[in-house]
Parts: C-alpha cells; sequence; structure tokens
C-alpha cells in the first residue's frame, strides 16, 4: 500500500464499466486507483466445469442478499477482477436508435434517455474494437446506423445452427450473427486463442479467449505505472467534506482493516446494484437520504429484463458446440398483429445434463437430462421491463441489499413466446423423422432453490439513472452527481430503460465517453 494514499482518480469496480474506464484513462499519466472487492478468477480446471460452474456456484458470491419480505436471497454473481463480464456470454449488442427514445409499450412508456444514440455511437465502434466484436453489418433488420463495419468477422454457424437460420429466413425472417466478444480466428484455428468451446457462456476463460473486462481492459492498464489495483477491497462508505459539495474519503476493509483514501475523482462502477446500496450505506447530515440522492431516486427504477430460457427438443440430436452465433430482432419492436415490443431471441451457451440439474423442465418419460441436453435447441429470450420507482434497491439497518422487484410489461414476452413456439413447429421437415421430428418447446427453470433467476441480476441496471433534471435523476448527462461535484457513476446503474439487449456494450461505451469527458476535465 503507497504511503500517500491521494489519488488523481479511483474507480471502484473493475467490470464493464470500471474495468473499461480505467483502460481509457490510463494514457493520461494520472494516478489513477482501481479499487475491487475479490481478487482474480482462479485458473483451474473448475473453470470448464459445469457441475463447479452452474451445479455448485463455486465462483458466486456466498453474500446472502433479501427481498422486501425479509427473505433470503442467494444472488447469481460474481466478484471478481473485471466483474460479471468473466462470466458472461458475451454477446455485445448495440441498443437501438429508438432505445434512446421514448417507446410506448403494451404494459407503459419507456423514457428517453438523455442523450442520443448518435452522441454514443462513436463510443460504440471504440468499444466494438477494444473488446473484439465479431459480427456482420448490416443483417439485424433493427441495427442502428454504424460510423465503421466490425472490426471481426462474424462467428460462424456450425451446421445444426445454420440450419435453423435457413429455416427462418425461409418464413420470412431475418436472422443475423450475434455479435460476440471472443479472440478467435476461424481462418488460423491453429494460432487462434478462442478454440469454440461449449463452456464459454457462463463460464470464466480458461485460456483468456473471451472478451472479458480483466483481459481486455484491466490488465493492459496495468501496464502503464501510474495505474494501481486493489483486490480484496471492499468499500463500505463514501465520505464528504464539510461543503458537502465533495467525496471527501473513500473508506475500505481490506483484510479485515478499515482504510481511508481520497481521490479529486471518486467513481462507482460496482453494478447496479451495488452502486445504489454503496451510495445509500453513505447517507450522513449532509445527504440523509444517501450520497447523491435528493431526488430520491438511487436505488429505484431497477430492472434486469423479463428473460427466458427455452429447449426445443427434437428426435434428432444437436451435435453443435458453440451454439451462441445466431439471433433474430424481428419481433423487436412488435409484428403486424402487435404493435408493442415484443424483444429479443438468441442463444444461451449449449446446455448439457449437469446444468439442467439446476433446473430442469417437466417433460414427457424417456427423457434423461443427458438425453435432452443433446437433443435440443437452447435459446435465450430477452423482453424489455419497465422502470419503476418501487422496483428498488434498498440497505437494511447492516448495510445489507435488500432487492425488491415485482415484474411488469409481460404481455409481449408471452407473445414472443408464442411466436418461437410457432417457428419451430415450421422447421424443416426432418429427412429421418418428417414433421414429427420437433418434439416442442420447454421452459428451463430460471431458479435455482432460493436464488434470484439468472436474468435478474446479470442485466442488471436502471438505479441511478441519468438525466438533465436534478429532480428526477440522480446524474447528469456526463454521469456526474447533481449533488457533488467529484462524483461520477458508470455502469448499469445510469439506464433509463433496459431496452430488450445485453448492456454490456452499452455499459462499456459509455464509460468510454465519460472517459474522455473526465479527461478534458483533468487537463
Amino acid at each position: 500500500m503507497p504511503s500517500n494514499n491521494h489519488y488523481d482518480v479511483i474507480i471502484i469496480g473493475s467490470g464493464a464499466g470500471g474495468g473499461t474506464l480505467a483502460h481509457k484513462l490510463a494514457p493520461t499519466g494520472k494516478k489513477i486507483l482501481i479499487l475491487e472487492r475479490g481478487g482474480y478468477v482462479p485458473r483451474e480446471k473448475d473453470n470448464w466445469s459445469p457441475r463447479a460452474v452452474n451445479l455448485e456456484g463455486k465462483y458466486q458470491t456466498k453474500e446472502k442478499w433479501h427481498d422486501k419480505d425479509g427473505k433470503e436471497l442467494h444472488p447469481h454473481t460474481n466478484y471478481y477482477v473485471g466483474g460479471n463480464t468473466k462470466f458472461y456470454g458475451a454477446a455485445l449488442f448495440r441498443l437501438r436508435k429508438e432505445d434512446f427514445g421514448e417507446i410506448r409499450h403494451h404494459g407503459g412508456v419507456s423514457p428517453a434517455w438523455p442523450i442520443s444514440y448518435g452522441e454514443l455511437e462513436p463510443y460504440y465502434t471504440e468499444a466494438e474494437q477494444l473488446y473484439h466484436v465479431h459480427g456482420n453489418a448490416g443483417e439485424d433488420p433493427t441495427e442502428p446506423e454504424r460510423s465503421a463495419p466490425y472490426s471481426k468477422p462474424a462467428v460462424s454457424h456450425e451446421p445444426r445452427i445454420q440450419q435453423l437460420s435457413d429455416d427462418f429466413a425461409r418464413l420470412g425472417l431475418r436472422p443475423f450473427h450475434t455479435p460476440l466478444g471472443v479472440m478467435l480466428d476461424e481462418k488460423d484455428p491453429r494460432a487462434s486463442r478462442c478454440i469454440r468451446c461449449e463452456t464459454c457462456d457462463g463460464f470464466p476463460c480458461l485460456v483468456y479467449a473471451k472478451s472479458d473486462a480483466q483481459v481486455c481492459a484491466v490488465d493492459p492498464a496495468l501496464q502503464h505505472s501510474n495505474v494501481t489495483l486493489l483486490t480484496d477491497a471492499y468499500v463500505e462508505k463514501l465520505l464528504t467534506n464539510g461543503s458537502a459539495r465533495n467525496v471527501s474519503k473513500v473508506v475500505i476493509r481490506r483484510d479485515g482493516a478499515r482504510e481511508e483514501l481520497s481521490a479529486d475523482i471518486v467513481v462507482s462502477a460496482c453494478g447496479a446494484i451495488n452502486s445504489a446500496a454503496l451510495l445509500l450505506r453513505s447517507a450522513s447530515d449532509q445527504h440523509p437520504r444517501g450520497m447523491t440522492n435528493s431526488s430520491d431516486v438511487v436505488g429505484r427504477h431497477y430492472m434486469g429484463h423479463i428473460n427466458s430460457v427455452l429447449m426445443a427438443l427434437s428426435k434428432c440430436p444437436n451435435p453443435t458446440i458453440f451454439q451462441k452465433s445466431l439471433s433474430v430482432n424481428d419481433f423487436y419492436f412488435g409484428s403486424e398483429d402487435w404493435p408493442y415490443p415484443m424483444g429479443h431471441i438468441s442463444f444461451v451457451g449449449k446446455l448439457d445434463g449437469e446444468t439442467l440439474k439446476g433446473g430442469a423442465p417437466a417433460v414427457t418419460p424417456g427423457w434423461t437430462l443427458d438425453l435432452m441436453a443433446k437433443h435440443s435447441l437452447d435459446f435465450w429470450l430477452t423482453s424489455e421491463d419497465l422502470p419503476d420507482p418501487n422496483n428498488r434497491v434498498t440497505v437494511d439497518a447492516n448495510g445489507g441489499i435488500v432487492l425488491s422487484y415485482a415484474p411488469n410489461n409481460e404481455e409481449g414476452h408471452k407473445r414472443l413466446i408464442a411466436k418461437l413456439k410457432g417457428l419451430m413447429q415450421r422447421q424443416t421437415q426432418c429427412k429421418v423423422h418428417g414433421h414429427e421430428c420437433h418434439e416442442g418447446l420447454f421452459a428451463r427453470n430460471l431458479f435455482v432453490g432460493q436464488r434470484i433467476p439468472l436474468g435478474g441480476v446479470a442485466h442488471q441496471v436502471g438505479t441511478v439513472r441519468f438525466g438533465n433534471d436534478p429532480k428526477t435523476g440522480a446524474l447528469d448527462r456526463n454521469c456526474k452527481a447533481h449533488d457533488l461535484d467529484n462524483l461520477y457513476v458508470v455502469d448499469g446503474s445510469i439506464f433509463c430503460s433496459s431496452g430488450a439487449v445485453n448492456p454490456a456494450l452499452t455499459i462499456m461505451a459509455n464509460a468510454l465517453r465519460v472517459g474522455e469527458h473526465l479527461i478534458e476535465r483533468m487537463k
């Protein structure tokens, strides 16, 4: 620990927001400290073990949260260098241009953002380059305009997925290659870091071939002598100075000891749930509702998407190894028979028998879990949930996290499932079993014991929203706290709406945008 505990910038969190911001600021020469409450994910065989990762939850936090009724919740989240990107599926989508404006849904209105897609677009391009995103511009019918093509070619489909893509196209849809952050070179497999394995989505990458924030952002940032990383450093609270307009101390607990650090600029990038909790834990006489919470929005408007994992079973096996290459957005904004948004269809990583033990669907007798896994296409469906002030993060008397959430805007998701069921019933006739090959679409249970569903936390956004009006937002358009002069937030908590695609790339792009603002500020 350096004797001088003052920094130019302290970044709390090392994931999609914090890690990306550190990478952006590293070349400035400014004294930067990254605080991460966890350590590095250990590199070991269990990184690729479905039993260890999915069934035993070896790498998940053992922290316990509670719901509004006091019932224990075991969050499916991870505290490591790189944050939850260590375990994400690396699907790196841009929000649609329309997502930045007001959109009417069946269940209500999705509000506009204080910035436009055009303002964020250059940073999307920068983020796609930083995170090695593979894709094919122009395939996605809802894709917004771009200033540059993808720098990496789309990840190819394996034969069963290509067949499905062809079938969707035959039915009038415009399926497209999922934009993926992997370090894959299909032209030179021997030199490729990525090996297209089945343990990518939800697993840490043992060979560092997934474009996570540790590999792509934090580790390169640490090559600069002005950047320091402290692991196992839990931030308990933030303190303000006498004027209450500046964060004067960052209080951490490390190795059981309490320490105080300070910086000219403090950035919270703990994820939507933990950033809100940190600000609420930092309540004081000057900030009685919590840090930067004169608007009373901190913790509120929590969103996590409406998500379903659906298994399409067939009599013929699905030999696909790397399944997550195909997406469909034809129903993102609705259809001819439904004028409201429905959402996004893509894939999860190939399911296996061990993973299914943690939440198997009820199916007809004769299907063992291993057999189901070998004969399934495993879809991931995402629809937008709407910001509700009563869906919120609070903290209890001990600073523990309390998460209150009731799903909303569900009709569109039900219709999206119905659309997929209809499509699967119209697949090309199997040469062996004819049209009787498709057995049906079954929902995989997202709950394991008392855990919050994976989709409920992995896509967490919205708890410290930004906006031009200090009465309705905690942050300004540059993600600086309205109530303080040196506090910023750069994670999913700033989102005004959730859209219906993975938020990771938008978090990364916004971190680059805020980073550019901070570089100008520090000159």
